[in-house]
């Protein structure tokens, strides 16, 4: 890419007169540096590293000591805005078509193999940039606006929520569900019929856009997450343990997730436990408060349940690890 693109797409200000015009690639990661590169310094003590591995270029928002005239120096208020610019433009050439969904539908695209020419993208800046910069020419991307930055593209469309084929549910459990999609049977997926809906919008997308697409296995994502546990609260193998803790970080789930425990577990004890002074729910009888993590156990060591659904935090506050549920790899 020509340094006065650069400059200009950056908002930039070249601080010297370089003897170099053009460059090869642009690169923040000092291990993958050849000469020729422009280097991104989001770490600037690497600037004098970059340098002598080949680079003809440094792109920097701090203050930086001018060590080498020859090459180009880029002046610019924040490197991470400077590098959307550039992933933005080169979206725009490559023609990608960019859809937006919500954090449940992206983490279970994440689990689905596809064709190349469809990508779902989650992460910051820099593992955007290394996901998309070399993309082909209209390449479908699927993204989520709290999992990646929204700046990033152009033209976004959303999804529908009109499901032409929907899922047919065979058998199911609050954590484990068998269904049959497009006349192909996916037996004992580790999937919450609670996710089937999101599911659903998912394959409708890949039906739209004609995206080969093959679901092999599910593992669980960090929303309505099942950990069963023994009255010690230690970690025991999924399915052996009739105390199961579900761990759920998003609060705009809390609603939608209560009501489905309420009508495919109302045989059961289910307590909620929630940050204090934080949501408004009818239920108010099995409802727990805590005011930090710490004092969660100690909730769950007084209450008698079947199912805790803990609102804020993650399977992190127990200590012990998980032990993987086996399944059956499924193959079409």
């Amino acid at each position: 890419m020509r340094l006065e693109n650069i400059i200009a797409l950056t908002h930039g200000t070249l601080v010297n007169k370089p003897f170099v015009n053009n460059f090869e690639n642009i690169v923040f990661e000092i291990k993958s540096i050849k000469r020729g590169d422009l280097f991104i310094a989001f770490d600037e003590t690497l600037i004098q590293e970059a340098i002598f591995n080949g680079a003809y270029g440094v792109l920097f928002d701090k203050p930086t000591q001018i060590s080498d005239t020859e090459i180009a120096w880029i002046k610019v208020d924040s490197v991470t805005d400077a590098l959307k610019r550039l992933l933005r433009f080169r979206l725009i050439e490559k023609e990608v078509r960019v859809y937006e969904c919500n954090e449940i539908i992206l983490k279970l695209a994440l689990q689905v193999i596809t064709e190349p020419n469809f990508i779902a993208i989650s992460g910051n800046i820099q593992e955007t940039y290394k996901s998309l910069w070399d993309v082909s020419q209209n390449t479908h991307i699927l993204f989520c606006p709290t999992l990646t930055d929204k700046d990033i593209f152009t033209n976004i469309k959303t999804l529908s929520s009109n499901v032409i084929e929907p899922i047919t549910i065979m058998e199911q459990t609050l954590f484990e569900t068998s269904f049959i999609y497009d006349n192909v049977f996916y037996e004992r997926q580790l999937i919450s019929p609670f996710f089937i809906p999101y599911l659903e919008e998912l394959l409708h997308l890949y039906k739209t856009l004609k995206i080969n697409f093959r679901l092999r296995k599910f593992t669980p994502i960090e929303h309505f997450q099942a950990v069963f546990t023994n009255k010690k609260f230690e970690i025991k193998e999924f399915g052996t343990s009739d105390k199961v803790l579900i761990f759920e970080p998003n609060d705009s789930l809390i609603k939608s997730e209560i009501s489905f425990l309420k009508k495919q577990a109302n045989w059961a004890k289910i307590i909620y436990i929630l940050p204090e002074s934080s949501y408004e729910i009818e239920d108010t009888e099995h409802i727990l408060f805590y005011k930090n993590k710490k004092e969660i156990l100690s909730l769950l060591r007084e209450a008698t349940f079947h199912f805790a659904l803990i609102v804020g935090v993650d399977k992190s506050i127990l200590s012990r690890p998980i032990y993987h549920h086996t399944q059956l790899t499924l193959e079409f």
